[in-house]
């Protein structure tokens, strides 16, 4: 039977919480807004006595889980979960679930306009013309796409669809993974390669890794050294996976041909981050998720996972399902 609770949202980014408030109602459940928390002891002030929390990007790390006297369900909305500390929750007999299918075409079509922009250098033209021009020249040089290589460091769902894009307009797939075997990438069309290989050979490097301990920096001074000279860079995932200042560094010195992120490490960026005024780069401001139907479905499966968690049954989305012996 369903246990009548409160599900605070810690914060969020939408116009509106009116899907989670009409599902959690039909449970029985009351749905309360935290205010935008951003710091661990926000979070505890507004849902220290909640039975389940909706979260998008406040942490929740082990000193708040640990303060959670009721919480039953911390459910993200999102696919990323490096906010949230999995193992803390576990021991505490917390699910934890995010939304893992939501934007996949938005993030690979959203990937896939940044390499596009960067190989055919759109912006470089697009401001040129808007300072007067009317010429190539800013742009020289830019080469034909067919033939050349995307490498793809990660090859989860975002990656393997962009894989299934990229191919049709020409591009050669190299991909790197660790967690996906080479007969999958294989099966998918797609060459298997160690992370040096991606980055030695690949005209164009797209990261697509979960951000972890392991991948923080992922892209460094050591790893941009190793990629071709003139070769792009575009980031979708998540911002501390590239070494931003050595992104930088090899911007500055040339060896990068350009840069795209819709992530960053600090976000919103500092005004006065020399990235923002680099005439190589491309800065989305973290929304290669959105669109209007992927935000429906991100809102309505979240607060799904809630329901689910507090009527005492496993979430469809659970991450660490298995650490806590299945349903609950």
């Amino acid at each position: 039977m369903t246990d009548v609770g409160v599900v605070v949202v810690t914060d969020h980014v939408f116009p509106d919480l009116d899907a989670e408030t009409e599902i959690l109602a039909a449970a029985g459940h009351e749905l309360r807004f935290g205010g935008n928390t951003r710091t661990p002891e926000e979070v505890v002030a507004a849902a220290g006595e909640a039975d389940g929390i909706l979260n998008c990007y406040a942490p929740i790390p082990a000193e708040v889980i640990r303060s959670l006297s009721r919480c039953r369900v911390i459910a993200r909305y999102g696919i990323g979960l490096d906010t949230i500390d999995i193992p803390e929750a576990t021991i505490n007999g917390v699910v934890v679930t995010n939304v893992p299918d939501y934007c996949i075409d938005e993030v690979s079509d959203h990937a896939l306009a940044l390499i596009l922009s960067l190989v055919r250098r759109v912006a470089i033209l697009d401001r040129s013309v808007r300072a007067g021009g009317w010429d190539l020249a800013p742009a020289r040089p830019i080469h034909r796409l067919r033939g050349r290589i995307l490498g793809l460091v990660g090859f989860g769902r975002i990656a393997r669809r962009l894989a299934e894009k990229a191919a049709p307009i020409g591009f050669r797939v190299l991909a790197f993974d660790p967690f996906v075997s080479d007969d999958v990438m294989v099966a998918a069309g797609v060459e298997a390669g160690d992370l040096d290989a991606v980055l030695t050979r690949s005209d164009v490097v797209s990261v697509h890794a979960p951000l972890t301990p392991e991948t923080r920096h992922l892209v460094g001074a050591v790893e941009l050294r190793k990629m071709r000279r003139g070769a792009f860079l575009v980031n979708t995932s998540r911002g501390p996976l590239l070494d931003l200042a050595a992104v930088r560094e090899a911007l500055d010195t040339g060896h990068l041909g350009g840069v795209a992120l819709d992530v960053l490490e600090t976000e919103p960026p500092e005004a006065d981050d020399l990235l923002l005024r680099h005439p190589d780069v491309i800065v989305t401001p973290h929304a290669a998720f959105y669109s209007e139907e992927a935000t429906a479905e991100q809102q309505r499966k979240a607060a799904e996972q809630v329901v689910a968690a507090l009527a005492g049954e496993m979430p469809v989305y659970a991450v660490n399902a298995e650490g806590l012996g299945g349903t609950r």
